[in-house]
Order: C-alpha cells, then sequence, then structure tokens
C-alpha cells in the first residue's frame, strides 16, 4: 500500500478503503495502486477487519488509517457494506476522530477504489476524486 507520498509532489487527496476484513481492504488497495501505474501514486491505505484481526470494523483502525495518508488535500473513504457505513458516519458525526476534510464516497469499493486513486494520482481535488469513484457504479460490463 501507497500511505506515503513524495514531498516534492503536491498533496493527494488520500483514500482509506474499509472492508469488514484486512485481507480484502489491502488487496483493493494494492490492485487500485497497481492499476494506476505509470503515475506517482495517491496516499491510500486499507483499513479492515475489526480490532482482533477477525472479520467487522474498527473506528480505531479508520480513524488511523485516515491520519496515515491526510496530508492537506482531504481523504475519501470508500467501504464495503453494512457496519462499515455506519462506522464511518459515526466517525464523521463526532467530528474529531477523522482528518477534517474527510468525506464517505457512496461508491463500489473495487470500482470506485480505482477510480479514486486514478483521479487522485492525476491531482484532483476531494469533490473531483469523489466524483470518479460515484461514478464507477455506472460501468457496464456487458
Amino acid at each position: 500500500m501507497s500511505e506515503q507520498q513524495d514531498k516534492s509532489t503536491p498533496p493527494r487527496v488520500g483514500i482509506v478503503l474499509v472492508s469488514h476484513s484486512k485481507e480484502v481492504a489491502d488487496s483493493v488497495a494494492r490492485l487500485a495502486i497497481g492499476l494506476a501505474a505509470g503515475r506517482d501514486s495517491a496516499p491510500v491505505a486499507g483499513a479492515g477487519g475489526g480490532p482482533d484481526g477477525g472479520l467487522g470494523t474498527s473506528a480505531e483502525l479508520i480513524s488511523s488509517a485516515a491520519h496515515r495518508v491526510e496530508n492537506g488535500a482531504g481523504v475519501a473513504v470508500l467501504v464495503d457494506l453494512g457496519s462499515a457505513v455506519l462506522t464511518v458516519k459515526v466517525l464523521l458525526a463526532e467530528g474529531d476522530d477523522l482528518p477534517e476534510n474527510s468525506r464517505l464516497v457512496d461508491a463500489p469499493l473495487v470500482e470506485g477504489a480505482i477510480a479514486a486513486v486514478v483521479a487522485s494520482a492525476g491531482g484532483a481535488d476531494l469533490e473531483t476524486v469523489a466524483a470518479a469513484a460515484e461514478e464507477a457504479y455506472h460501468f457496464r460490463k456487458l
């Protein structure tokens, strides 16, 4: 995962991928970074699983990942389902557990992550990164 970025590049929107599974979150992060090859990657972190390493969601893991990828351009948070959505909504409502310019993005996890990383790597702002990820709902496969 690309959680750090070169200090000579302008700040890029950080991406946090929240899944009930650590393996899924980390694998989607690697896939998105790999498909954005040829560009400097956006800062990306997976926040998957519960605090014990099993299935679930963890507010602490999500908050930690968001702070690791935040560098002044904002943080787009993509989630898989259910309690991941609720956990991020609670963190945003509390107001001090996530970086100030964090946004929950309504997008499919895999396709949205790829679109978000490509947009962020290209220098897009948070609004544009979120829009790119949300547009992934319309990707047709047939």
